[in-house]
C-alpha cells in the first residue's frame, strides 16, 4: 500500500460514514421573519431567540419520523415590519424549501406575506394580531396569541369597569396593527358608555407627538388608548409628563415590553397600562423555568413573544412525531384535531386558527418594568 493510499482509505471511510449518518436524518427547514433591524427589532429577537430555543431542544430529542431523526434547522430573515420586505422575504423562504414559518411580528406583514406562505403550501404561525390575519380563509395559519377584537375590547371593558374612567382619547400610528386595535378600542368604549373626546393618528416612525397632546388636553381625557408600538409609546408617555397631562396612556400587547421602560424611564410608571395575550410568567407553572433557561441561553430576559414562539414550535415538533410526517397539511390537520399544554396557555386552535382560549394579562408598569395587575 502506497503512502498515498494510508490517507485516503481514511478519508474515504468518514465520507461514508457522514452520508450514511445524512441519510439516516430528515432535514426540517424553519423559517422565521420579522423585524431583526429597526426601533422594533428588540422584538424580532426575541421572538428569533423562542424560536431557536425550541429547535435546539427539538434536536437534542432526536425525535423520530418514519426511522429517521429530525433534524432541525433556522433560517432568519429581517421583514423591517415592513410589507414590500415582508413579501419579498415569504418568496425567499418558500424558494429555499422552507414550509414551516414563525412570525411575522407585524401585521402589515403578516396579512400580505400569508397569502405567499399559503401558496407556496406553509404552515405560518405569528403573533400578528388584527383580525384581516386569519380572516382570507388560508389552512394552517395559525395566531398564536389573542387578538385585536380580544386585546382592544378588553382595555376598554378595563378603563370602564375597573379605572372608572368616562372620557378617553385614541391615537393611532396608521398601521394594520394600530388601526385594528385601536378600532377595537373604540367600538368597545362606546358600548362601555365611554366618551371618545378625540380621535388623532401619527406614524410608526414618529418621536414628537407635542401637537397631538397639547391638542387633546384640552379635551381632559382621563385615559389615552395608542395603538401602536413601543418605540412611539415611551416617548409619548415622557411627552404627556412634559406637558402636565395625567391621563393614562392605554395600549395592546406591543406596549408591555419592557423596552417601554428602557426608552420612557420613569414616566411610564403607573401611567402606562396595557394588555397581552397570555399570562405573566412569573405566575405560570413552567414560566419561571422558562424564564431562567431563557436567560442562561441567550444572557437577557424573555420580553413579550418568546414563550409563545417556543410553545408553537415544540407543539409543531410533537404533532409531526405523533403523525409520523413533516408535512405541513398532516401536520397542521393533526393540530386543528388537539391541543398541546405549553408555557404561556393551553394551544388549541377554531377552523380559521386563532386560539379558542386566549387569556389576556392585564400590566402597568413599576420600576419601569412590567408587573401584572390581573389576568383573565
Amino acid at each position: 500500500m502506497t503512502q498515498k493510499s494510508r490517507f485516503l482509505i481514511p478519508l474515504a471511510l468518514a465520507a461514508l460514514l457522514s452520508a450514511t449518518a445524512n441519510a439516516q436524518e430528515l432535514l426540517v427547514k424553519i423559517g422565521h421573519t420579522g423585524p431583526l433591524s429597526g426601533p422594533n427589532a428588540f422584538a424580532g429577537r426575541d421572538n428569533e431567540n423562542g424560536v431557536r430555543l425550541a429547535i435546539e431542544e427539538l434536536n437534542a430529542k432526536k425525535i423520530m419520523v418514519t426511522g429517521k431523526t429530525l433534524k432541525f434547522e433556522l433560517l432568519s430573515e429581517d421583514d423591517q415590519c415592513d410589507a414590500r420586505t415582508g413579501v419579498s422575504v415569504a418568496q425567499k423562504l418558500i424558494d429555499s424549501g422552507v414550509r414551516f414559518v414563525m412570525g411575522p411580528y407585524c401585521s402589515g406583514v403578516a396579512i400580505p406575506a400569508s397569502r405567499v406562505y399559503s401558496e407556496g403550501g406553509a404552515m405560518l404561525s405569528t403573533v400578528a394580531t388584527n383580525p384581516k390575519v386569519t380572516e382570507n380563509g388560508y389552512k394552517n395559519l395559525f395566531r398564536i396569541t389573542a387578538g385585536d377584537s380580544q386585546i382592544g375590547s378588553n382595555m376598554a371593558i378595563y378603563v370602564a369597569k375597573v379605572l372608572k374612567l368616562s372620557k378617553v382619547a385614541v391615537i393611532d400610528d396608521r398601521t394594520a396593527y394600530g388601526q385594528g386595535v385601536a378600532e377595537q378600542f373604540t367600538k368597545e368604549a362606546q358600548k362601555q358608555g365611554l366618551t371618545v373626546v378625540g380621535q388623532e393618528f401619527t406614524s410608526d416612525k414618529s418621536t414628537d407627538f407635542m401637537a397631538i397632546l397639547t391638542s387633546l388636553k384640552a379635551k381632559q381625557p382621563q385615559a389615552i388608548f395608542f395603538g401602536g408600538y413601543a418605540p412611539q409609546a415611551a416617548p409619548m408617555a415622557r411627552q404627556m409628563k412634559q406637558l402636565g397631562l395625567p391621563a393614562k396612556l392605554i395600549g395592546g400587547d406591543t406596549l408591555c415590553s419592557a423596552e417601554i421602560g428602557k426608552l420612557g424611564g420613569d414616566a411610564v410608571n403607573d401611567t402606562v397600562i396595557c394588555a397581552q395575550g397570555g399570562s405573566m410568567l412569573d405566575k405560570l407553572a413552567n414560566g419561571p423555568s422558562f424564564k431562567a433557561k431563557y436567560k442562561a441561553r441567550f444572557n437577557q430576559d424573555p420580553d413579550v413573544y418568546a414563550a409563545s414562539f417556543y410553545d408553537q414550535m415544540l407543539f409543531i415538533g410533537d404533532s409531526m412525531q405523533k403523525i409520523q410526517s413533516i408535512e405541513p397539511a398532516k401536520v397542521g390537520a393533526k393540530m386543528y384535531q388537539s391541543s398541546y399544554q405549553g408555557v404561556a396557555t393551553t394551544y388549541g386552535y377554531d377552523d380559521k386558527g386563532n386560539l379558542q382560549q386566549a387569556p389576556i394579562t392585564v400590566l402597568t408598569f413599576r420600576n419601569a418594568m412590567p408587573v401584572p395587575l390581573e389576568s383573565h
